[in-house]
């Protein structure tokens, strides 16, 4: 990357910076000066009705990044706190946690008073707004899962765990590859961040998962809809927040071990983590492994090619004071991950597997094989490198935040069975991400936030096939945010201009002399080579907005509404793709005349929580311009279209389409059995595609690809929360999924099947053991999915399609979801040294 280059970067952030600052009408006197006088809040948590002191209690102040823990006699004390007014929150189990506007520079000692609580609503979000907001006041549709929600549910990965929310799904390709959908909608419109830093990673392909440790995730926040205004390109459907834990309370060392192990696939993880705090220095350091071997079900029985070897580590430094914070992160994942391609041997239906480049012969793969830790040959090696900082500076009345982060995803898929150790697919990408905002002080009451955040990105080939070319992209979205409370009545919305200037470069190829594998040439060498990728520059861009608002009828009952319109500039797969993609079976062809998706999405929402229930019921409408799709080929005898033989020819296509449906849930608690829950949901979708002007539609394309039936979802939760002698917070969750058959499918070209329905039994135990003084010992629970050993296929499930032989006569086809799965976590805390009382 030239200097140059650079420098106009530079200039047009700098610029872009200077004109959000000139335009605003709200003075700025108070927001050149640093505060840096110190300041402390100290008090008491009690029970509100006994007046006893609640040991334990979390104090937290989220915008800072810094709290405290109250001692045995409920006593709490933070120190290095700017004198500013901030929203201070406060946690313990069991109890409704309260919020409350405090000003720091007229109040230095606060109690508060808890109230038992049933269940939780009054949750701080960070994610999508300007500035940490309570969940109930937010218009915009959020969704919080806390340490517990992760605790209690089974997965095989991160994304696995969020798909049983609400209009959260997860297309998968085997039991560590899942990436998010939020309400029909995926890839590249899903913008998956870690601890805020969006997470880039290759996520355009099918059978790319997230690079993140599962185990480091101390809560999510999931927006359904488009949040582009604060977000930019990828957010068009949605954001998914995996957030890191709180940095320990100052004056402590504390660890936590973690193990856990599945049956199904005989995985094994486990994670230790260390974290201090001393004088506003906090630390944390995390080391976590798993490995798994294939999963089976009794359908396919173990399927070849799903094992994997997974390492992760990460490391956390920052200083809290009086002018703010600035925090440091560090994350490393590597992850070893089997190819699986469905090839069976036509009479016994067996796994067989590629031994040759020529791949004209192919043995049944033995049991040993299916069930060993050892990687095949045939695998992914995919490594990831994150360092990144956040910086929040205290300027008077005002607030500067500031965000950079650099990540490099090295992808490596080997797929030569007779050179082990060439990759095929070699793909480098490197991104810088920048976030700037700059909070004014409030005037009458107005909040408002300027801000510019956006991304350079480069991608490098250096395997021996292609499809991709080498690219280069910068993005840039300054935007303005807007929020004001009216008592009962909250406001929100804003505006934003997103840029992106990409360029491919054209590629040549011809065989290695020595090799006999393709590989990349330049000039002058490029006589008789192919030449798959031209040279491309497009420039993308588009406006984005919100407008929300929240009505507070009582403490009980609420409503919001929110209109937004999202904004993706298309990928460079769906731009520039032309070539087999390693592990899909899939030949991808893209078009480099797709203009950039704009959605128009309106939501509306009514909350209810009461003594005895608690209910939601959440509607959308989702209308998308240039909507990109990906459909068969067919040739014009109207078969399979094959340019490369053993792989089916995709094709990128856009058109407008329309999503709309929604999400209603109750969760039935009636005194006096308050202890026991009956939690229901429902979510269902409909995706219609609209075609182009003037285009008549067919009836078997309709309706869009990869769109998730109406799932719904019943549990019993008993929790029981008294001490037991050194027994505590003991659960019991018995749940019913039930997907129902999905009909609306894209089966024009063959490019989906119809899904039939099916049912899944879950089940959970968990509970605490303390010593005499109350102390955890460990937390263990085993947790159960499928445990009637159904034999199902997810209609979001790549792997429904990995079939060599489609009319096999056995009345099957692909591949088969996991069977029943038996999960035990055993989480071990530790206290090296507390605070002092």
């Amino acid at each position: 990357m030239k200097t140059s280059y650079i420098i106009r970067i530079a200039r047009r952030i700098f610029a872009a910076l200077c004109v959000m600052l000139i335009s605003t009408p709200i003075p700025l006197q108070a927001s050149i000066t640093f505060s840096l006088v110190k300041g402390t809040l100290t008090g008491k948590v009690t029970d509100k009705a006994t007046s006893q002191p609640i040991p334990g209690a979390t104090v937290y102040i989220a915008e800072l990044k810094s709290g405290a823990s109250t001692n045995a006699d409920g006593i709490y004390s933070i120190t290095n706190l700017p004198q500013i007014k901030i929203l201070v929150q406060v946690k313990s189990l069991g109890y409704k946690t309260q919020l409350e506007t405090v000003d720091l520079a007229l109040i230095t000692e606060k109690n508060f008073e808890l109230e038992p609580a049933i269940t939780e609503v009054n949750e701080i979000v960070i994610t999508g707004m300007s500035k940490n907001t309570e969940i109930k006041r937010s218009p915009v549709p959020i969704v919080v899962i806390d340490q517990k929600f992760l605790q209690q549910n089974l997965g095989t990965n991160i994304i696995d765990d969020i798909s049983h929310v609400p209009g959260v799904n997860a297309v998968s390709t085997g039991p560590n590859v899942s990436k998010p959908f939020i309400r029909g909608l995926g890839y590249n419109r899903v913008l998956t961040l870690f601890d805020g830093v969006r997470q880039e990673g290759q996520q355009w392909g099918d059978e790319h998962g997230i690079e993140v440790d599962e185990y480091g995730v101390d809560r999510i926040e999931i927006i359904k809809g488009p949040a582009s205004l604060t977000y930019g390109s990828d957010a068009l459907a949605g954001v998914v927040n995996l957030i890191p834990p709180n940095p320990a309370v100052p004056g402590s060392i504390l660890g936590e071990f973690f193990n856990n192990y599945q049956s199904n696939n005989h995985l094994i993880g486990n994670s230790l983590m260390l974290a201090g705090n001393e004088n506003g220095f906090a630390w944390r350091i995390r080391a976590s492994h798993k490995m798994a071997t294939s999963y089976e079900n009794k359908i396919d029985g173990r399927v070849y090619g799903t094992g994997f070897n997974e390492t992760d580590a990460s490391a956390f430094i920052g200083l809290n004071k009086e002018w703010g914070y600035s925090h440091l992160n560090f994350t490393l994942y590597d992850d070893l991950q089997e190819i699986p391609d469905g090839s069976r041997d036509s009479l016994t239906r067996k796994f067989t597997k590629q031994i040759t480049e020529a791949d004209t012969i192919r043995p049944i793969v033995s049991d040993k094989e299916l069930n060993q830790y050892q990687i095949n040959t045939l695998h992914q090696h995919v490594q990831h490198y994150r360092v990144s900082s956040s910086n929040t500076i205290i300027l008077g009345e005002s607030k500067l935040e500031v965000g950079a982060g650099f990540q490099e995803s090295i992808r490596r898929e080997y797929n030569h069975p007779q050179a082990p150790d060439v990759p095929g697919l070699y793909l480098e990408l490197q991104t810088f991400s920048y976030d700037l905002k700059y909070h004014f002080p409030e005037w009458k009451g107005l909040e408002t936030t300027l801000g510019v955040n956006g991304m350079f990105q480069q991608n490098i080939n250096k395997g021996t096939e292609f499809i991709i070319p080498d690219y280069k992209e910068f993005d840039m979205g300054p935007f303005l945010f807007l929020r004001k409370s009216f008592n009962k009545l909250d406001l929100s919305g804003g505006l934003r201009y997103d840029n992106r200037s990409f360029a491919n470069s054209g590629m040549y190829v011809k065989p290695d002399p020595v090799t006999g594998f393709d590989t990349q040439v330049h000039l002058p060498d490029t006589a008789g080579a192919a030449h798959p990728f031209s040279d491309y520059k497009h420039t993308f861009n588009g406006f984005s907005y919100s407008a929300g608002a929240t009505y507070i009828f009582t403490d009980n009952f609420s409503l919001k509404a929110n209109i937004a319109r999202g904004y993706r500039a298309p990928n460079i797969s769906e731009i520039s793709a032309n070539g087999v993609h390693p592990g899909t079976n899939i030949y991808q062809i893209g078009n480099p005349d797709f203009k950039p998706e704009f959605s128009l999405q309106e939501d509306i929402g009514f909350f209810m929580n009461t003594k005895h229930v608690s209910a939601s019921i959440e509607i959308f409408n989702n209308n998308i311009s240039n909507y990109i799709y990906d459909q068969k080929l067919l040739s014009k005898a109207g078969k399979d279209s094959v340019i490369v033989s053993g792989n089916q020819t995709f094709q990128y296509e856009a058109v407008n389409a329309q999503l709309y449906g929604g999400e209603f849930s109750i969760d039935l608690h009636p005194h006096p059995f308050d202890w026991l829950h009956f939690e229901n949901s429902v979510s269902v979708i409909y995706a219609l595609n609209k075609g182009n002007s003037g285009v008549q539609i067919p009836d078997d394309a309709r309706y869009l690809p990869f769109i998730p039936p109406l799932h719904t979802r019943s549990e019993l939760l008993a929790e029981f929360k008294k001490k037991f002698k050194h027994i505590s917070s003991t659960y019991l969750q018995l749940g019913v999924e039930y997907y129902a058959r999905q009909d609306r499918a894209f089966t024009a070209y063959n490019t989906e099947t119809p899904t039939p329905d099916y049912t899944l039994i879950n089940a959970g135990v968990g509970t605490t053991l303390t010593n005499s003084n109350g102390t955890t010992l460990f937390r263990i629970s085993v947790q159960g999915n499928n445990l009637g050993d159904v034999a199902y296929q997810s209609h979001l499930s790549r792997l429904k399609y990995f079939e060599p032989y489609p009319g096999n006569g056995s009345g099957h086809s692909g591949i088969y979801n996991m069977g029943r799965n038996i999960s035990v976590k055993l989480v071990i805390p530790f206290d090296i040294r507390k605070p002092k009382a």
